[in-house]
């Protein structure tokens, strides 16, 4: 698989309606949100749980696309596999062979589990824990999601018309009836930005394939995530900055603060959709697929 030869810069936007888009445990599950400006939060740790489900589902989870951390995953038997497929330990038995350099040793390992997980060799992980396969620094970096503009955080009380055990059955007289609260955010738009590192995909081995797929994954990343709690969320843009050299030509920030996204003219005072929004590149409409002003090696593509 070809390395990639570029850097690139991309912001990401979704919207969630009638949902709760990332619950925060610490806070009754209720919306993440910045407590100082109201505005709603998404972890870069969601976002990427999301693609890797992505990743797993379409590929299977077959090598070169296995998945690294996963649900009920065991970290030390993946680096368990490492060892034994370069011959350090013994595949029946589990023993330690005899190792000549024990880094090296680590670094062959590293390796092997780059080259078999997706995520591994995309967002990077730390594999010393235990049986030590190193530490790797992802190409691909995403920050928190943060809506456009404050939310509004709303708990509805929902019915249940059963109870768990015969207990409560007898305590209600046959009414079988259980309370509980779910927690939704009417509409909100929410903007994340991500960034991919050549340099750092060279040492990896993170691919113009593996980009292909990280893109679709993107595109698509809440196609195959549905669930009650999350309402309806979907991916409403994607936009690439593709910079001619492995260095890059511009500052990321200075890309993301030209592209911007604010109320359309006319729109209603509480949001309820993303056509109450405009998307605009230096106050127009983003020019796909050119050369754009101030930074003429800079490709803008809007892939969703």
């Amino acid at each position: 698989m070809a390395a990639i030869e570029h850097r690139y810069d991309f912001v990401l936007l979704f919207d969630v309606r009638d949902g709760n888009p990332n619950g925060d445990p610490d806070a009754g599950n209720l919306p993440r949100v910045d407590v100082e400006s109201g505005n709603g939060l998404v972890t870069d740790v969601a976002l990427k749980r999301k693609i890797r489900n992505y990743v797993g589902l379409v590929r299977r989870e077959e090598p070169p696309y296995e998945i690294y951390v996963k649900e009920h995953g065991v970290l030390n038997r993946q680096h368990e596999r490492a060892y034994v497929a370069i011959g350090a330990r013994d595949a029946s038995t589990g023993d330690q062979k005899k190792r000549v350099g024990g880094g090296e040793t680590v670094d062959r390992a590293r390796d092997w589990m780059c080259a078999n997980f997706f995520d591994v060799r995309t967002f990077g992980a730390v594999m010393n824990t235990g049986v030590n396969c190193g530490q790797v620094r992802g190409p691909v970096q995403l920050t928190f999601a943060r809506s456009v503009e404050p939310i509004v955080s709303l708990e509805h009380s929902i019915t249940r018309m059963a109870v768990t055990t015969e207990a409560e059955s007898e305590k209600q007289g046959g009414e079988n009836q259980t309370m509980g609260r779910k927690a939704t955010v009417p509409y909100a738009l929410y903007r994340s930005h991500g960034f991919v590192s050549a340099f750092l995909a060279k040492q990896t081995g993170f691919s113009t394939d593996d980009l292909a797929l990280l893109w679709e994954s993107l595109a698509a990343l809440f196609e195959h995530d549905r669930s009650a709690a999350r309402g309806e969320m979907a991916t409403r843009g994607l936009y690439v900055f593709e910079h001619a050299s492995q260095l890059g030509n511009a500052p990321a920030h200075a890309l993301f603060d030209r592209l911007t996204v604010a109320r359309a003219d006319g729109s209603v005072d509480a949001a309820r959709a993303f056509d109450d929004y405009v998307v605009s590149f230096d106050g127009a409409a983003p020019v796909i697929g050119e050369g754009i002003d101030a930074a003429p090696n800079i490709r803008l593509t809007r892939l969703a």
